[in-house]
């Protein structure tokens, strides 16, 4: 079976998955005292092994940021010096989005336009903003989120398992996609009770995403490509409480690539036209599709 270590390298592998966590220590998502999810449960959600975990562990553990203690798990033990990269002023590139929703929840409005297989990544940074309103941090206005989901109805290139007739790793999917979404429309409900106007709206349809999508503020655009990996997912077994893992085609989500792009007064430069582009798919393919609203 082919792994995104041996087609890619571990080195490429531990970068992508130390990256990662180094956003979420530096956005809080793991905050100071809190546990992190198991070795496990890491190596399955970025799809790597657990040596490439316990490596970035090990790095991570250096640096005195966290400190594994027998029987008690790994605890964040030390908040992150260093502030997350912020996208170059005068270029596009590489760029996380963590500063970039930050800026935007600082305006009066916010608008978000994504499209994405789940909205796992996002839901994670709307939780970090929700906690910056109620700290009074940040005081938004009105905060507008329209997001382009697939329909669970059609059968999708990915996730799915390898062996024909095996449904278990779509029905995870759908089971992910279900709690996040859940949990958006919660969210959207603490934002409101807390003077926000807020609005999420959700479309889906029948197209297995080729790549990720963040428009925000119709200012600053990130995409990324999903990178297709084949690896060993863990569902449910036969027997209630019981787990197997199964051979199946799925992306590298969380730690993907994503290149800055942001829309210019030189409707010609290169940015530009791309922005406008994918602004304009985007908006085609909302205007195409029935809306779920959660309000």
């Amino acid at each position: 079976m082919v792994t995104s270590e041996s087609a890619e390298g571990g080195g490429r592998e531990s970068t992508r998955v130390e990256t990662a966590l180094r956003e979420l220590l530096d956005n809080g998502t793991y905050r100071l005292g809190q546990l992190l999810p198991p070795q496990r449960q890491l190596a399955e959600d970025y799809g790597v092994s657990r040596f490439t975990i316990q490596r970035v562990l090990r790095r991570l553990a250096d640096e005195g940021l966290i400190e594994a203690r027998q029987g008690s798990g790994i605890r964040v033990v030390k908040e992150p010096d260093g502030l997350p990269a912020q996208p170059h002023p005068g270029r596009s590139g590489r760029v996380s989005l963590l500063p970039l929703i930050n800026r935007a929840f600082e305006q009066d409005e916010v608008s978000l336009d994504v499209f994405s297989l789940t909205s796992e990544t996002l839901l994670r940074h709307l939780q970090n903003q929700e906690e910056r309103v109620a700290a009074a941090e940040i005081a938004p206005r009105r905060v507008r989120l329209r997001m382009l989901l697939p329909w669970e109805e059609e059968a999708l290139a990915y996730p799915r398992a390898v062996a024909p007739g095996d449904g278990r790793v779509r029905e995870r999917w759908r089971d992910m996609l279900h709690s996040h979404v859940l949990k958006l429309e919660e969210l959207a409900e603490r934002m409101r009770e807390r003077g926000v106007e807020t609005d999420v709206e959700i479309r889906r349809f029948p197209m297995t995403p080729q790549f990720k999508l963040y428009v925000l503020n119709d200012t600053d655009m990130l995409f990324g490509p999903y990178e297709v990996v084949r690896r060993l997912i863990r569902v449910g077994g036969p027997d209630p409480g019981a787990t197997e893992t199964v051979d199946a085609v799925d992306v590298l989500g969380l730690g993907s690539t994503l290149s800055y792009h942001r829309r210019r007064e030189d409707e010609d430069s290169h940015d530009s036209l791309f922005f406008r582009s994918m602004s304009d798919w985007f908006q085609s393919h909302w205007e195409c599709w029935d809306a779920i609203a959660l309000h």
